[in-house]
């Protein structure tokens, strides 16, 4: 098992840590050559994101109580000392808490709450609402808190390019590589129904649940941690209805009961990545019973590869509209397809 984590934790520093999280990078790069943190590591479930859920618990801890390693963490200091010196008291800190650790990675999961992720969702429920002209009805599969519920009430800003709620609080910026985005993006769309599906949502509510969301953000990126604080802002004023839930049980019965007026549009990302592959099939089998009934739109990534896809499906139909080969994971830029 540790040998397998130590190719893991290697791929995470060169595949998503470098040139994003300096502190991870090096972090990962140690623990991929140290038995000890491994075989802690080697207690997460396998169906989580071993590193992600490993440095979330690490962080959340580091918040109550005081230790040198959080010299290393820009949001604890502002003198953050060198990522390469840091190691050392990453693994004190870890072999001193290992039963809080374990008791972490039974109870907490990865979900990461990423609002800039709405920024290349945009563009397509504006294209869906212009071509349909109905009111959307959102539901999202794996929400954890829901923040990308609140997408209509977000502005955003793509180059010289604003669009999106002027008078909101939160700008989210983000640099379009690819072809020209849609015209539509400059009419605003309109949503009538936010439901958000997980196998236990977040309240942000509760200074817990809000506690781990920002434990999940990566210590260098502060712009994220404030987008999350005002998107929060925004979302507790919103009628977003959460579900506690297996989304591949419960699906079809939610759909159920948004009204036909409005365009159904289920959405996920960075989740299915997370699912078996029973659940995977669970989810499409469920989708086309949905449209049986009424049409509905599928925007995801992580199902069969790191795409972002856009299908509609209607009448056991699935009618791909397009495909975005390359997005930023935490969406910084991504290659608009049209």
């Amino acid at each position: 098992m540790t040998r397998n984590l130590k190719g893991i934790f290697e791929q995470f520093a060169q595949q998503e840590c470098h040139n994003s999280s300096p502190l991870y990078e090096q972090l990962s790069y140690a623990i991929a050559q140290d038995e000890a943190i491994l075989r802690i590591a080697a207690q997460i479930p396998k169906e989580q994101p071993i590193p992600n859920l490993l440095f979330a618990s690490v962080q959340y801890l580091l918040m109550t109580q005081e230790h040198p390693l959080r010299a290393f963490y820009p949001r604890f200091t502002d003198f953050v000392q060198s990522p390469m010196e840091a190691f050392p008291h990453f693994k004190d800190f870890v072999l001193t808490h290992t039963q809080e650790l374990a008791y972490l990675f039974a109870t907490k999961r990865v979900q990461t709450n990423e609002v800039r992720r709405c920024a290349y969702l945009y563009p397509m429920l504006c294209d869906i609402f212009e071509q349909h002209k109905k009111p959307l009805a959102l539901i999202e599969v794996g929400t954890s808190a829901g923040l990308q519920l609140g997408i209509d009430h977000y502005q955003f800003r793509y180059g010289d390019t604003t669009v999106g709620d002027q008078t909101s609080s939160l700008t989210l910026q983000s640099d379009n590589r690819g072809e020209s985005l849609p015209k539509s993006i400059a009419k605003p769309f309109e949503v009538a129904t936010r439901i958000g599906i997980d196998l236990r949502t977040m309240n942000v509510n509760e200074e817990e649940d809000l506690d781990w969301l920002k434990a999940l953000i990566w210590p260098e990126h502060t712009d994220r941690l404030q987008l999350l604080n005002q998107a929060v802002h925004i979302t507790r004023e919103l009628p977003i209805q959460l579900v506690d839930g297996d989304a591949t049980k419960k699906l079809q019965r939610i759909a159920a009961q948004v009204p036909e007026e409005e365009m159904l549009v289920i959405f996920h990302t960075y989740v299915a990545n997370q699912f078996s592959p029973e659940a995977k099939m669970n989810l499409m089998q469920s989708l086309i019973a949905i449209s049986k009934t009424r049409p509905v739109y599928h925007i995801y990534n992580n199902l069969y590869d790191e795409q972002l896809h856009q299908d509609f499906l209607h009448e056991h139909q699935i009618e791909e509209i397009r495909r975005i080969d390359q997005a930023e994971s935490h969406a910084r830029w991504f290659k608009w397809k049209n």
